[in-house]
């Protein structure tokens, strides 16, 4: 079996060494426009800061390629011919398929701002992305970012860092107020205040400012304000590249449309990761999945349907994780930004607010736990979902909640104060605290 996969992110990585497992005779051909070599894209902030170098952020030595039969070609796929199963290179070399798969990843989404095109405008997706930023941030002074998502906070972050005046815009009237409860957005704007980065909430940027020579010198708020500054990071969401799959008969929509199988509408050829969008989403689920461990997921999925053991994608409980400065978040099944019809939501937080957890639960029925906000709290992956996956009681996960607790071992613990925080909001479940090894793990720590 030839096999091209067009990506060497993570899915198409995920999928390659799959592949190779379950098929150790096929002949497996990555192909990138970004770079040769497979890196950690959620690690490049730290290569602006100067934490790591880029070598430290690739998860493979350069000689586990070949050692592996993986073929990497660095080019630009440019067409794609699916009545001939080949695609394109920007080399001119034209590659033949008996299986294509299409991991594309995203590009950042920019809306008509006039001024757009200006040098020192642009978003942050990839490498190439992250050096046109070193180079256009080298000597400025103030600067700033569009967006309050996670990649808006990983901005104003990595320009604060080398001393850059930032300013975030944000539409919304709190942080993240599409994915946040207001509470949370709280904590994470402390964050911002004790670092120094002003935020304009209910502000939109209407218009980038050039100079004489063609780069940017200011932004003018949808307030009125003009902001001085040299550079503008753009972190209003992504959108799935579809560059290629829009070149060939593959159906696309938002993204490159596939069945539960993750088959686009031509046969022979699959996409996966940021790229693809589900034509039949689950319950609950959205059509177009950007984050790092579905788009893992997906890639083993599709690999075992590609090596012809039929295997539907299914994601499982909802997790994401995030840092904004020094405050960790996890987040974990159903915590809608706003009130839910059917869902109670207890909120704890420290004094401080360098701590919180949110645990959403049915109001009627067996009280069934649905999900979880942590912040500057680390809890169990499996811990959490299995509560989920079980519906487990409220008041039983409030009673085995050091089970969920991963914090280091000398970290102060909480739990003691979360449940009698929910004990005084919800005198009706009652809840003991469990001592038992393995259960309550710390409780004897410091409250």
């Amino acid at each position: 079996m030839r096999l091209v996969i067009i990506g060497n992110g993570i899915t198409g990585v995920t999928a390659a060494l799959t592949v190779r497992r379950l098929r150790p005779a096929a002949h497996i051909t990555l192909v990138s426009a970004e770079t040769k070599h497979h890196y950690s894209r959620t690690a490049l902030m730290y290569v602006y800061m100067g934490h790591l170098r880029y070598p430290d952020i690739k998860p493979y030595e350069d000689w586990f390629w070949a050692e592996n039969r993986l073929e990497l070609v660095h080019a630009t796929a440019t067409a794609l011919d699916t009545e001939a199963q080949t695609v394109t290179l920007s080399t001119g070399q034209a590659l033949p398929y008996d299986k294509l798969l299409l991991a594309t990843g995203s590009v950042s989404r920019f809306a008509a701002w006039p001024g757009r095109q200006l040098a020192g405008v642009q978003g942050l997706y990839g490498l190439p992305d992250l050096e046109q930023m070193a180079r256009d941030t080298r000597g400025i002074s103030q600067a700033v970012v569009v967006g309050g998502g996670l990649i808006g906070v990983e901005l104003a972050e990595m320009l604060h860092s080398r001393g850059i005046s930032v300013t975030v815009l944000v539409r919304d009237a709190h942080y993240w107020g599409s994915v946040l409860p207001p509470e949370e957005g709280r904590l994470v704007q402390q964050q911002f205040a004790e670092n120094h980065v002003p935020v304009r909430y209910l502000t939109d940027l209407r218009e980038i400012l050039g100079d004489a020579h063609g780069r940017v010198r200011a932004v003018v708020t949808t307030a009125g304000e003009e902001i001085a500054c040299q550079w503008v990071g753009v972190a209003t969401g992504v959108q799935p590249n579809l560059s290629l799959a829009q070149l060939s008969a593959v159906e696309t929509d938002q993204g490159i449309l596939v069945d539960e199988r993750l088959q686009t509408s031509v046969p022979h050829v699959y996409a996966a990761g940021d790229c693809a969008q589900h034509r039949q989403p689950g319950a609950g689920e959205v059509a177009v999945e950007q984050l790092w461990y579905t788009g893992r997921m997906q890639g083993e999925a599709v690999a075992h349907t590609i090596c012809g053991q039929a295997t539907p994608y299914r994601r499982g409980i909802w997790f994401n994780s995030a840092k904004f400065f020094n405050l960790e978040y996890q987040t974990y099944g159903q915590v809608p930004a706003r009130p839910t019809a059917g869902i109670e939501s207890f909120y704890w937080q420290h004094p401080d607010g360098r701590q919180a957890l949110r645990i959403n639960f049915e109001s009627a029925g067996g009280h069934a736990v649905l999900g979880f906000n942590a912040l500057g709290l680390r809890l169990r992956h499996e811990v959490c979902a299995g509560w989920i996956g079980t519906r487990t009681p409220v008041h039983a996960v409030l009673e085995q909640l050091g089970a969920a607790n991963f914090d280091p071992e000398f970290f102060r613990q909480h739990e003691p104060a979360i449940v009698a925080a929910f004990a005084a909001a919800y005198p009706q479940q009652p809840v003991g605290l469990r001592r038992r090894k393995g259960l309550w793990g710390r409780l004897s720590g410091p409250v």
